[in-house]
């Protein structure tokens, strides 16, 4: 006999690339009875619809929340607040409340606040995405081996904690725990800072006055490549992330500026054996990545696991 889903109905509200991948990936896990979907941009609501990757699209997002049994946010972080003041008074006794937010410590204190003695409150992140957006954009498969940190709030009720680790396990995920203080910090160094550092030496090669934008474009190795796929990730998504998790951001950003420093004297003065040393130590925490599985033949950016549709069938 197969195993009952871990929530009957479950509410999506934001149906952007993580928003209409959780639909898709929750009705091809079998982890939802009836999906329900709310996203306050009419065409994008519409799309969704004629997409049919959710079995009601609501005209609101207190709508879309009643009777639902788990409720994920896929706003940006900034949003995230007015979105759960908004549901509050609508989510039912032993409701789950969730987001997919980077940040989670600003997440806790903007929606925390609204959220009912009788609803559960589990903040989540799933670690996975492309440079794409929209509900076009999504696909089953995203979640497929990567990580989702869940980072339950003391007192936390083990079964709703289990339930949800369910609901990403049956969509393919990994899962762990964090504290939201440790997830802040952490996620500040393996995605926030090289995401900020992808935009500014992206936005360096742009404004040199003797490279024009065409070369920059036509002469993209690699390395640079990578850096571009990086840099045009949603520019909202991005802000709010940077602004909501300032503290954890420049207190890395300052030991990594300190870092190039060093690394700046080691050039200057041609300190082969630093250099050497560094770029050592670097590509062997590079293979241990590729040895947990945490790589793919494509970068995580622009990583698709089944072909796009083609216009005609979008």
């Amino acid at each position: 006999m197969a195993e009952a889903a871990p929530f009957e109905r479950v509410a999506i509200i934001g149906l952007g690339l993580i928003g209409s991948s959780i639909a898709r990936a929750a009705r091809a896990g079998g982890v939802a009875g009836s999906i329900v979907a709310y996203d306050r941009d009419e065409a994008v609501a519409a799309r969704v619809a004629a997409l049919g990757i959710a079995d009601v699209v609501a005209a609101s997002a207190a709508e879309a929340v009643e009777g639902a049994d788990l409720v994920i946010v896929c706003t940006p972080v900034g949003a995230c607040g007015a979105v759960a003041a908004e549901i509050a008074p609508k989510l039912k006794v032993g409701a789950v409340l969730s987001d997919v937010g980077s940040v989670k410590g600003a997440v806790v204190r903007d929606m925390g606040r609204h959220v009912p003695a009788h609803a559960a409150f589990i903040p989540a992140h799933p670690i996975a995405g492309t440079e794409d957006s929209g509900p076009d954009a999504g696909f089953a498969e995203l979640f497929q081996g990567r990580w989702a940190i869940l980072t339950p709030l003391s007192p936390a009720d083990e079964a709703d904690v289990e339930r949800l680790r369910r609901f990403w396990e049956g969509m393919g995920a990994n899962v762990d725990t964090m504290t939201v203080e440790h997830h802040d910090l952490v996620f500040a160094i393996v995605s926030h800072v090289p995401h900020l550092i992808a935009y500014n030496i992206v936005g360096t090669a742009a404004d040199l006055e003797d490279v024009t934008q065409s070369e920059v474009i036509k002469y993209s190795a690699s390395g640079f490549r990578d850096f571009t796929r990086i840099a045009a990730s949603d520019p909202t998504m991005w802000r709010d992330i940077f602004l909501n998790n300032r503290d954890a951001v420049l207190e890395i950003l300052g030991r990594f500026t300190e870092d190039l420093q060093a690394l700046q004297r080691a050039i200057r003065w041609g300190e082969g054996d630093a250099l050497f040393n560094l770029f050592s130590r670097t590509r062997a925490i590079r293979r241990s990545i590729v040895e947990q599985g945490q790589d793919t033949a494509a970068p995580d950016f622009g990583r698709r696991a089944t072909p796009p549709a083609s216009a005609g069938e979008r």
